[in-house]
Order: C-alpha cells, then structure tokens, then sequence
C-alpha cells in the first residue's frame, strides 16, 4: 500500500497535464469549438469517470429489459478486443471474437430482441444503425461517458461504491479519465456495487460528498447473483468444491460472493476481457480435476468459453456461470420512470 502512495505521487505531475488536456478538450465541446453529432433517435449513455468496471453490462442489461417490451431497442458499444473493424451489426455468425465479450453477450441472451452493434465511431455508428433498423426508438451507448462526438438525450454516470470518483485522482496516478468535476454533465448518478445492507445515513453521507460535483439524482445499487447455469456443451454434474475463473475488473465482490456460499479451492484470476486460449483451459480443467471441484465463472467469461474450440474442455469437468442483475436499493422505479421519459419526451 505505501509503495503504491509513492508511486502515485511520483506520477502526480503527469496527472495534473492529463488533466490539462481533458479539461481543454471538454471545454472546446462545452463552448461548441469541437461538434457533437445530435440525432432524432434519443440516445442514452451509460458510463464512469474511472477505468476498470462499475458495472455498466449489468445496467445495459437492466435498460433492454426495462424497454424492449415497448420499444426497439439498439445496443452499441466500441467491441474491446474484437477482430473486426467498423460498424458491425450482430449476426447467428458472431461469436465473442467479432463482436467483444460484452457486446456478445448481450446478443446471446437478447438474440435479436435487440438490435446489438460495435463500432469505434459512435457518430458514424448511430446512423449506420437507424438506417439498417428504422424502427429504432433508442440506442444505448455502452461506455460513451467520454465519447463526445455524439450528444445523449440522457447521461447515466456509474461510479463504484468502493472507489467512488470524488475519492479518485487523474491518470496516471489513479483511475479517473477525467476531472471529477465531469460528473455535472450526467443526468443521474448511479452509485454500483454497494453492499445490500447500505444504511440510509451511508446513502446520505456519499450523496453528500457527491453534491460538491453535481446537483443531479443519485441512486444506489447493488449485486444480485442468480443460480449458477452449466455452460453450453458441459457436464451438468455440480460438485461441492469451486474453481473460480475471472477475467473482469475488480473481480474482489464476485470472489467474496462464491468464498460465502461455496468452497472455494482456487481463484484463477485473469485479466479484464481476456482471451482464452486451449493452454488457459488445460490449466482450468486440471485445477479443476485435481480439487475434484466444478468450475464457477463469470457470464462474460462463459460466452469466450462456449465455443467449437473449448468444447473437449467443457466435457471434463462441470463448467457454470454466475449471472448477475443489479437491484436499487432505494427509488428503483423512480429510474426507471426518468429514463422511459427520456424516450416518450423525445
């Protein structure tokens, strides 16, 4: 810990000229020197100030199923680690190599419920999408906080309870990708990963300290894991003891949860949106053998696992995900009803 004090310090200088240069390039699209695309599709964005995940899978998820029984709803997102290029809308042909871990797996639960696209340019990607899919009443920018190129209808900013961004310092010497004072441009707050018991007075003392940055709604949620579902391809056969493979951000709640309710023999941690290879699955299955354990990983990670490729691995030992949904801890339906007139005010 003290040698990571020291180290933050020492960067401090290279902070204070990164946030030089986002402050300028903020303020030029604040001042309308640099444009931002607006369209009649409401887009709505989901993001953070700070690197590493708050959970912005778990909220898209939650926004798809919050409108798609009344709207056509499009997801887009860059597609981290994906292998194509451009504007790619998903297909029965895509798999978490084409479009992103993320973006996949929001095409293997919605199908085509939902219309899930990747594209670096956000600004080149809305329209490519209205125009393929004209019924679209709204897209959901996945990880657009700091994309300004194009201009949201409506502003979700995500900040971890654990590390909340009014605690955070600049690049490099901590995690934030822009001044705190980025927070104003939000239309709510969504303060991720609280513990479920979060008191009323600990809701009080953080929207407190939010407060210096923004006068905007902030609520508050927290993890909600469901029952382990086998893997696609796996023996079913669930066993006492637990192997559990991560490659996610802050992988430290999920840990928690399965030492809490499992035996948990071994955490095989990787890193964010790793990229599974056969030698990765070798090493899982024989952990998983020699602790006469099931393998527990993250849903993901599971749609990086299902494939042709991994198939011999999946038959050797039992593989499950562990799905997660967020919950409010307080005013749910009051989020709900501001983002639904983000789309009927349109």
């Amino acid at each position: 810990m003290m040698v990571l004090k020291i180290l933050s310090i020492l960067l401090f200088p290279f902070a204070v000229i990164y946030d030089a240069i986002t402050s300028i390039r903020n303020r030029l699209y604040d001042m309308g020197y640099k444009p931002s695309a607006s369209f009649e599709v409401p887009l709505i964005s989901v993001g953070n100030l700070a690197v590493g995940g708050t959970g912005k899978t778990p909220m898209i998820e939650h926004l798809i199923r919050l409108l798609k029984p009344n709207y056509k709803v499009a997801t887009l997102s860059r597609g981290y680690g994906r292998t194509t290029k451009g504007v790619r809308v998903a297909n029965a042909a895509d798999n978490a190599s084409t479009l992103g871990d993320e973006p996949y797996q929001f095409f293997k639960k919605f199908g085509n419920e939902v219309v899930v696209t990747v594209g670096e340019e956000r600004a080149l990607a809305v329209p490519y999408v209205v125009d393929q899919q004209p019924d679209t009443a709204v897209v959901l920018l996945d990880d657009a906080y700091q994309h300004r190129q194009v201009k949201p209808a409506f502003q979700i900013l995500l900040t971890d309870h654990r590390r909340p961004f009014y605690n955070d310092l600049l690049l490099p010497s901590g995690r934030l990708r822009e001044s705190s004072f980025g927070a104003r441009r939000a239309d709510v707050i969504v303060v991720t990963k609280c513990p479920p018991e979060l008191s009323s007075e600990a809701m009080m003392a953080i929207e407190k300290k939010i407060r210096k940055y923004s006068d905007k709604p902030v609520f508050f949620t927290s993890i909600r894991y469901g029952n382990v579902i086998p893997l696609e391809g796996s023996a079913k056969a669930a066993a006492d003891k637990v192997v559990l493979v991560s490659g996610i951000a802050h992988a430290e709640p999920l840990a928690a949860f399965v030492g809490r309710n499992y035996t948990m023999v071994k955490h095989l941690e990787f890193a964010d949106h790793h990229v599974y290879t056969e030698k990765d699955l070798k090493m899982i299955v024989a952990e998983a053998q020699a602790h006469q354990a099931m393998v527990i990983t993250t849903e993901k990670d599971a749609v990086k696992m299902e494939t042709e490729q991994f198939r011999e691995f999946l038959v050797q030992v039992p593989f499950f995900y562990l799905p997660i949904e967020i919950e409010f801890l307080k005013n749910g339906k009051d989020f709900d009803e501001m983002v639904l007139n983000v789309i009927t005010n349109a």
